[in-house]
């Protein structure tokens, strides 16, 4: 229980993070998403912080690295690409390279329509792979949730 308090209260800092940098933030979103997975797969202390730590740093990486350019990338992914296909581009600017398979769409407990994709990324050199779901806002607009 008193991981969950640690996952609730960084939960409630995303909010308050609009000073912040893409990285810090996506980092912030990554380390309570991956806390909870750690709890909900382990069960104990240890499994909780390792699953904070890796989202920290998925969600660094999705955050600071992802310019523009990608996320609108990923944004035509979320709005048109078909499930289960993957959609690869490689970034002119930066050479980091990205492919990503959604799955399909589904309403949320508030209503909103979701996706989740799988993001498999070359940067730097190194391979990441990480899981995120979107959904649209009241815009219409796909949001990048905190897992």
């Amino acid at each position: 229980m008193k991981q969950l308090s640690v996952v609730f209260t960084l939960l409630a800092l995303l909010p308050l993070s609009s000073c912040a940098t893409k990285g810090q933030t996506g980092a912030l979103g990554g380390a309570a998403g991956g806390a909870l997975i750690g709890q909900a797969i382990g069960h104990n202390t240890g499994a909780t912080l390792i699953g904070a730590a890796v989202g920290a740093g998925l969600g660094y990486i999705i955050g600071n690295e992802m310019d523009k350019y990608d996320r609108d990338r990923l944004s035509n992914v979320y709005e048109s690409g078909q499930s289960n296909r993957r959609s690869a581009w490689v970034n002119p600017d930066s050479g980091n390279q990205y492919a990503v398979t959604p799955q399909p769409a589904y309403q949320n407990s508030s209503r909103q329509v979701c996706r989740r994709a799988e993001i498999n990324a070359v940067i730097d050199g190194k391979p990441q792979r990480t899981y995120s779901t979107a959904c649209r806002n009241s815009y219409g607009e796909w949001e990048l949730q905190g897992s």
